[in-house]
């Protein structure tokens, strides 16, 4: 009987070790990808001026990953030693809590979630199984540890003193990497806008209303119906602009993004895709919501993947980087990788020197690389972060 008993037991061991040991790991490393081939070369100017440079990336994904962020890691697409290798002076990074199976750019449903099994497979704490908000909290919580054992190479910023103190460190030699909490989808407020204070105070500073599927707040580009932003989506949008929080508008449908544009009382964020123009998906941009954007004072974060710019190549990131500075000015460019969010590209965040030659090559100025790779952002956080006055009347 033992036999009988021990040998099911041992077998469920066995399959529970490889689930929760292997599986997280696995999935990363088929879903996060560089594809290898060649890289462009790079000149000693360019090296030159990356060094030189406050590098801003608007959107990675890798909290949700089961890794630690301080150690340099064989998958996926960036870390701590690799933000430092690529200059990168402040990353945001987005907290992701769910996405439907078979996703897709055209169409998807709110009924299946990916991440459920994920974050049992991680083995994350049992509130987060159940709980979208939770998921978040979990990711700030997970940045906050990282932070705290980074011995100062890593730091929070939720707010422009944060901001302010991190650029002046780093102009004394090898300052911190800034990190700033995002949101892909504010489905992880469950209906409850006073989930919206639980986010804001654990350090979330910018959160777009919708992923993949339609909401309660708005439609998806991505979505079934892809309506427009929801009474309590515009409830929501004020809330966030009145706190200090910036509104992303990278994957909202296009109907939303017409609304949002239209009522926006600061600037407003793409924080990572492409425009139709260079590459015709659907979740890129077209020529009259970049003009919208431009209006706010906003920025667009070019990405690196093939749904971005129909290609891998760094030389395809900067024409449609090009493309927007043509079409709105260079005010309005940025960048918005998308590492580790499911993408494969051709370059990590160590290597993002290739950008940079990649604009030089496309003939920017050196202000205007300078804009494109961190100044234009910079801007416009700071100028988000800052709560709105509040008014009262008489």
């Amino acid at each position: 009987m033992r036999k009988r008993v021990w040998v099911p037991l041992a077998a469920l061991a066995v399959a529970a070790t490889g689930f929760f040991g292997i599986t997280p790991g696995y999935l990363e490393g088929s879903m996060n990808k560089i594809d290898g081939r060649a890289l462009i070369p790079v000149s000693a100017e360019a090296l030159a001026m990356h060094k030189t440079l406050e590098v801003v990336d608007l959107h990675s994904d890798t909290l949700m990953w089961q890794r630690n962020l301080l150690e340099s890691a064989n998958r996926g697409h960036e870390d701590l030693p690799r933000l430092q290798q690529g200059n990168v002076a402040l990353q945001l990074f987005s907290s992701v809590t769910k996405t439907p199976r078979g996703l897709n750019y055209d169409g998807n449903s709110a009924d299946t979630d990916n991440i459920t099994p994920l974050v049992i497979a991680q083995l994350q704490p049992v509130r987060t199984w159940t709980s979208l908000a939770e998921r978040s909290l979990f990711h700030a919580r997970k940045l906050d540890r990282a932070v705290a054992g980074s011995n100062s190479k890593l730091t929070k910023v939720h707010d422009s003193a944060g901001l302010d103190a991190l650029l002046t460190a780093r102009t004394k030699g090898h300052g911190p990497v800034g990190a700033m909490l995002t949101i892909e989808g504010l489905h992880n407020l469950e209906g409850k806008i006073e989930n919206l204070d639980r986010l804001y105070a654990a350090g979330f500073r910018m959160a777009g209303l919708t992923h993949f599927f339609d909401n309660e707040l708005a439609g998806s580009m991505h979505g079934i119906k892809k309506g427009g932003i929801t009474a309590f989506g515009l409830e929501v949008a004020g809330r966030m602009e009145d706190k200090g929080m910036i509104i992303d508008i990278a994957h909202l449908s296009h109907a939303g993004v017409a609304q949002l544009l239209a009522i926006a009382r600061r600037p407003v964020v793409s924080s990572h895709g492409g425009v139709q123009a260079t590459c015709k998906v659907n979740r890129n941009l077209t020529d009259d919501e970049i003009k919208g954007l431009a209006k706010t004072g906003g920025v667009v974060g070019i990405g690196y993947w093939d749904g971005a710019v129909c290609d891998t190549s760094p030389r395809a990131v900067a024409k449609a980087m090009k493309y927007v500075r043509d079409l709105v000015g260079i005010a309005h460019v940025a960048l918005g990788s998308d590492y580790d969010g499911a993408t494969t590209v051709r370059f990590d965040t160590s290597q993002l020197v290739q950008v940079t030659q990649s604009l030089m090559d496309e003939g920017f100025t050196p202000d205007e690389i300078r804009a494109v790779m961190g100044g234009n952002a910079l801007r416009v956080i700071r100028a988000g972060l800052v709560p709105l006055p509040v008014t009262v009347a008489l």
